[in-house]
C-alpha cells in the first residue's frame, strides 16, 4: 500500500479558517502591532492547533533574511576549528539563527570560492575562520552585500572585521617563561603554512629573546605544516644539531603532539631532557604524556565574539574593528628547569 503525506498547513489554509486574508494571517503571526490583539490570538492559537509550521524560505522572501550565516573552516578534523564553531553556533541559536559550515582546505582559490556560494546561498553573513585570502576581502566586501567577519586571519589586510588571538604577546609569555627557567638554548617549532598567526608567534619568541639580550640562534628555528607530521620532521632536525635546544616552543599543539612523540622515540625524556610549550590548549594537551604546557586560545569565546560582531554589522550597530583576545599560559608537567651539567 502507498504511504501519502499530509500536506503542510499554509497560511492560506489558515486564513480560510480564520475567515480573515493571508496578508492578516501573515501579521498576525509575526505579532504585527497593526492587527487586533484578539484577533492575532485568535489566529495563532489556530495555526498552533493545525500544526502549522513557518517556512523559513517563505519567511526569507518577505523579511530579506534567512537567519543563516556561513561560516568556513580549513578543515572539520581541526580541533580549533570545532571548538571555534562551536562558540558560533552557541551565539546563533540564541538568536534563532542556523549556522552552514564548508571546508576550504586551507585553499585560497577555494575559500573565495566557498563564500561567493554562501553569498549566492543567501546568508545573512559570513564567517570565515583561518583564512588564506584575507587580503582580498577587502575588494570584495565592496561588490558584495553580506557582512564578512575574519577569524584568525592568516595574511595581514585592512580588512575591516576580524577577531584574532593577541599572538605575539602570548608568544612572549610562553618564551619569557621558559627564559625563568633558566633555558638559553630555546627553539621555535613553527608553521610554514601559518601565514600571520606564525609570523606574530616568532615576533613574540624573537622579542623575549631580545629583551633577556639573549642571542638569536637561527639555526634553532625550524618549521613544519602545524600537523603533527611536522613536528616530528622539525624535531628530527633539532636533535640533529651538535648543541640541541633543551626547550622547545611550537606553533600549536597539533606540532607538539609530533614534536614529543619524536623526543620520546630517540630515547629522550620530557621534560627531563628537552621541554615543550605548545599552542591552543587542545582538549587532548590535558592528556598527553606529561600533559603539555600550552598557551590557551579562547575557541568557544573567539567563536561567540565572531558571531556576536555579525550580529551588530546586521543591526546597522556599530563594532569594533579589529579584536584583539588575550591568551594565557596553562602550565603543566611538560617544562622544567634545564638539567645542569
Amino acid at each position: 500500500m502507498k504511504r501519502t503525506h499530509a500536506k503542510p498547513i499554509s497560511i492560506v489554509d489558515i486564513a480560510r479558517m480564520a475567515n480573515v486574508s493571508h496578508s492578516t494571517v501573515s501579521r498576525a503571526l509575526q505579532n504585527s502591532p497593526l492587527i487586533n490583539r484578539e484577533t492575532a490570538a485568535r489566529i495563532q492559537r489556530i495555526a498552533q492547533e493545525s500544526g502549522y509550521r513557518a517556512s523559513a524560505v517563505a519567511r526569507s522572501l518577505v523579511t530579506n533574511y534567512t537567519r543563516t550565516v556561513g561560516t568556513v573552516v580549513t578543515t572539520i578534523a581541526d580541533p580549533f576549528a570545532a571548538g571555534v564553531v562551536a562558540g558560533i553556533e552557541e551565539a546563533a541559536n540564541e538568536r534563532g539563527f542556523s549556522v552552514f559550515l564548508a571546508n576550504s582546505d586551507a585553499n585560497p582559490e577555494r575559500e573565495v570560492r566557498v563564500v561567493r556560494s554562501f553569498e549566492e546561498r543567501r546568508v545573512d553573513g559570513i564567517i570565515v575562520t583561518s583564512s588564506r585570502a584575507g587580503a582580498i576581502y577587502a575588494p570584495m566586501i565592496a561588490q558584495m552585500r553580506i557582512p564578512i567577519v575574519l577569524l584568525n586571519n592568516q595574511h595581514p589586510s585592512e580588512f575591516v572585521y576580524s577577531v584574532m588571538i593577541a599572538n605575539t604577546t602570548a608568544s612572549m609569555e610562553a618564551t619569557n617563561y621558559l627564559l625563568e627557567l633558566g633555558h638559553r638554548r630555546i627553539a621555535y617549532l613553527g608553521d610554514r603554512n601559518g601565514g600571520q598567526s606564525d609570523s606574530e608567534r616568532f615576533a613574540g619568541y624573537r622579542q623575549a629573546l631580545d629583551a633577556a639580550d639573549e642571542p638569536f640562534r637561527p639555526e634553532l628555528v625550524v618549521h613544519g605544516d602545524g600537523k603533527p607530521e611536522g613536528g616530528m620532521r622539525g624535531m628530527v632536525q633539532l636533535l640533529a644539531l651538535k648543541q640541541p635546544p633543551t626547550a622547545v616552543f611550537c606553533y600549536n599543539d597539533m606540532t607538539a603532539l609530533g614534536a614529543l612523540r619524536q623526543i620520546h622515540a630517540r630515547g629522550l625524556q620530557v621534560p627531563g631532557d628537552i621541554s615543550l610549550i605548545g599552542f591552543d590548549d587542545l582538549y587532548i594537551a590535558q592528556y598527553t604524556e606529561p600533559p603539555l604546557t600550552t598557551v590557551r586560545q579562547p575557541m568557544r569565546q573567539m567563536g561567540r565574539m565572531a558571531m556576536e560582531t555579525l550580529f551588530h554589522l546586521l543591526s546597522g550597530s556599530a563594532s569594533v574593528q579589529s579584536i584583539k583576545v588575550p591568551g594565557e599560559l596553562i602550565i603543566r608537567e611538560s617544562t622544567a628547569a634545564p638539567k645542569r651539567k
